[in-house]
């Protein structure tokens, strides 16, 4: 008499693959959510909807392409923290957090000079102002630094300068660390990683700064972490940018939310994807630059 050994198993597994399917389907639904994937599809669509006028009038980060892809600059132990354009000098200036200073680099992500930070526990953040002064964010002070830095500047003592309180954040350790400065409405934009928020501090860029920071009212920063922002000098529209996302993100004047950058190997022409993104810079010629732990130096540039 044959054996129903083999008609059991199929039996069981065909009583079993439903519920693994939707053991899959929940799990698959999970992560999409936690990455914000249901937000990027909603976009993705969106952005096939915007005309070529309105894509002209906004970064559009779709159109960009790397041309430097994963140089190094300095030592892996750095952790390269931020990144902000210079456009006086037309060049970059990046904090790097693990071993505190200030590096001032080439649009190619060459490195002109190192200027210690004497002082800070873990610089995060960086702006570059009016009149050679430069704003750093400290994440574990939760403060932010005014300083001044022209060609002359070899060391910097956080007790020279005047730090102002940021307010201790929502968790101790996923505090501020991100700034910008934004020309056009006068202002200092500050990012808090997590959960992702912003604020703004009103100031002319060369005085010291006055009453508080002010909550930024958004709704639409769908991003796991912020780890940087920057203010398109031509648009005024910010980026932001999250290393758990992977992800580059375009907000209008109005925070909503225009276009986006996957950072992940293969798009964008990225031969494998960035490590961890920690900095974002856009010079006057819109071409974008980005830094990644531990010393990763990128440049992209716009597409017709």
């Amino acid at each position: 008499m044959p054996s129903s050994a083999p008609v059991t198993t199929k039996r069981r597994f065909f009583l079993r693959w439903p519920f693994t399917l939707a053991v899959v389907a929940v799990i698959a639904y999970g992560v999409a959510i936690a990455m914000h994937w249901d937000d990027r599809g909603v976009l993705w669509v969106k952005e096939h909807f915007e005309s070529k006028g309105e894509q002209r009038e906004s970064v559009w980060l779709p159109a960009y392409r790397v041309d430097i892809d994963g140089k190094a600059f300095g030592d892996e132990d750095d952790e390269a923290s931020d990144l902000a354009f210079n456009p006086r000098t037309r060049t970059l200036f990046a904090v790097m957090g693990k071993n505190p200073f200030l590096v001032e680099l080439s649009l190619d992500g060459d490195m002109l000079r190192k200027i210690p930070l004497v002082g800070w526990e873990n610089p995060e953040g960086v702006a570059v102002l009016e009149d050679d002064q430069l704003a750093i964010v400290d994440e574990r002070h939760h403060d932010l630094t005014l300083v001044k830095v022209d060609a002359t500047t070899s060391t910097l003592n956080r007790a020279d300068f005047k730090s102002y309180d940021l307010g201790e954040s929502v968790k101790s350790n996923k505090g501020f660390e991100a700034a910008a400065w934004d020309a056009q409405r006068k202002r200092l934009v500050i990012g808090e990683e997590r959960p992702p928020r912003l604020f703004t501090w009103s100031t002319d860029g060369r005085s010291p700064l006055t009453g508080d920071k002010q909550a930024l009212a958004n709704d639409e920063l769908d991003l796991r972490n912020l780890s940087a922002l920057n203010v398109d000098p031509r648009t005024g529209h910010l980026l932001l940018l999250s290393a758990d996302s992977n992800m580059l993100l375009e907000l209008d004047e109005q925070g909503q939310q225009v276009s986006f950058m996957t950072l992940l190997g293969g798009f964008n022409g990225l031969s494998d994807t960035i490590p961890r993104a920690e900095g974002v810079a856009v010079d006057d010629q819109g071409n974008l630059y980005m830094v990644s732990e531990p010393n990763l130096f990128y440049r992209f540039k716009k597409t017709q």
